[in-house]
């Protein structure tokens, strides 16, 4: 058997999957990832034909590198060709000073042909988070691994009851997004996902209803993502010219650092009616992936301010593939800049870093609220 890395047996081809959609156990959003990335969308970032042939270039790249040898379906090799899919595709090795070879000797020595299913998978999901990665996965059909520490390792910074307060028992519901007018003449937008489909017209009809509102409150705490063209929808509602938002990177090659040069993400105003007065967006550690994406985008638009907490990040758009049992694995592959061009995987600082106060909630207040609340006065 050939010898690859360090000397290590070769692997023997296996499945490789990047066109079907997959369901991430951190943010509940299905992607098909061949089609998010080369397809013209409705409105927003559209590349320029150049651009469009180096992703073309890019997809063949990153799917045609893989298909040498062939893996069986051993716990051995279902191990090796777990760990060489995220050796060759995965993108924040550097950022996170990941050593992945030293992982694999680490997680290898514990496989052996007399592992049982749950422990085979007990075993890779550990190795998973050591990604440290709320977009990487693995599906099974008696489990899915994740991790969560991008999240519940810090403060909440929000309360379902807090928000039933202000919300009352007579707010509006349109393309799953939540409204109302607060006492003090402030609307108030609560978005929960980016999962469902935000329509124009819809989002018309609220900004209709908020019109006489001397600003409005977007609240995407807890957001943990869904689909990136509903973000870009509701952000386009919030600038009257395109807008450089951040950039984006594309795997070349199986070398941890061989990606494209960064291709610019720009943010179009959209059709249809236009906030022109002040907005404040609400956000905390657990808005993750799209929901990251749609506060990139706002801190870019004139007349927005984030407030609240660091998000929770999850910049590197998901590919997924297949082990040799049938075992679905995601994994980040595109990573995603703000303007600046500073990896958003992290999470983005708010403009006013405001905490959920213990006095204001046994009051029935929301700390965060309140403060943008003050902010649009």
């Amino acid at each position: 058997m050939k010898k690859h890395d360090g000397g290590r047996p070769a692997p023997r081809p296996y499945l490789y999957r990047n066109a079907d959609s997959e369901r991430c156990g951190t943010c509940s959003e299905r992607q098909n990832t061949i089609r998010h990335l080369t397809a013209k969308p409705r409105r927003g970032f559209f590349f320029r034909l150049i651009n469009i042939f180096i992703l073309l270039v890019t997809l063949t790249a990153i799917t045609g590198c893989i298909t040498n040898d062939d893996f069986a379906d051993t716990p051995t090799d279902n191990f090796e060709a777990l760990w060489k899919t995220l050796d060759e595709h995965y993108c924040f090795f550097t950022q996170k000073g990941i050593d992945w070879n030293e992982v694999h000797t680490r997680y290898a020595r514990q496989f052996d042909a007399s592992m049982t299913e749950s422990q085979q998978f007990e075993v890779m999901a550990r190795m998973l988070s050591e990604l440290r990665d709320g977009h990487v996965n693995l599906y099974t059909a008696f489990n899915t691994s994740r991790y969560w520490s991008w999240h519940e390792d810090y403060p909440k910074n929000y309360s379902d009851s807090l928000e039933r307060i202000y919300l009352k028992t007579d707010y509006l519901i349109a393309s799953g997004l939540d409204y109302t007018i607060l006492d003090d003449n402030v609307g108030y937008i609560r978005c929960e996902s980016f999962q469902n489909g935000i329509g124009t017209g819809n989002l018309d009809r609220i900004l209709l209803y908020l019109q006489a509102c001397r600003g409005i409150i977007i609240d995407v705490r807890n957001n943990g993502g869904g689909n990136i063209t509903n973000a870009e929808i509701l952000a386009s509602r919030f600038t009257n010219e395109p807008l450089t938002v951040g950039y984006m990177q594309h795997k070349t090659g199986p070398g941890h650092n061989d990606f494209s040069a960064m291709e610019r993400q720009t943010l179009r105003p959209g059709k249809g009616i236009r906030w022109q007065k002040p907005v404040v967006v609400l956000a905390n550690r657990s808005v993750f992936s799209a929901a990251n994406e749609f506060v990139k985008y706002m801190k870019c638009c004139p007349q927005a301010t984030v407030v609240g907490d660091r998000t929770g990040g999850g910049a590197g758009l998901p590919f997924s593939g297949e082990l040799p049992n049938g075992w679905g694995v995601r994994f980040s592959a595109c990573p995603m800049y703000d303007k600046d061009k500073n990896l958003t995987e992290f999470g983005i600082d708010p403009d006013h870093k405001v905490s959920l106060a213990d006095s204001d909630f046994r009051q029935g207040r929301d700390t965060i609220i309140e403060f943008a609340r003050r902010l649009l006065r």
